[in-house]
């Protein structure tokens, strides 16, 4: 499965809300955190989310209808 870049949110707190939100709504989404070292393990630095090819157009909906974030195509 070849998984490719949706989105950046600003910490991994945030991105692990996107997440369950994409998961909730039948899309599988990997994060990876931009930093190699984190305090207990959560990071507070920018974190990207992947999610299956064929799942992106699914998922940049699901970000625009629940979160008004705009993915555009690229």
């Amino acid at each position: 499965m070849k998984c490719v870049y949706l989105t950046t949110a600003p910490d991994q707190l945030q991105a692990e809300m996107w997440r369950s939100l994409l998961e909730a709504e039948g899309v599988s989404a990997l994060l990876r955190p931009g930093d190699t070292a984190s305090y207990l393990g959560v990071s507070a630095y920018p974190c990207r989310i992947l999610v299956p090819e064929a799942e992106i157009e699914r998922a940049r909906v699901v970000m625009e209808e629940r979160l008004g974030l705009d993915q555009g195509a690229g």
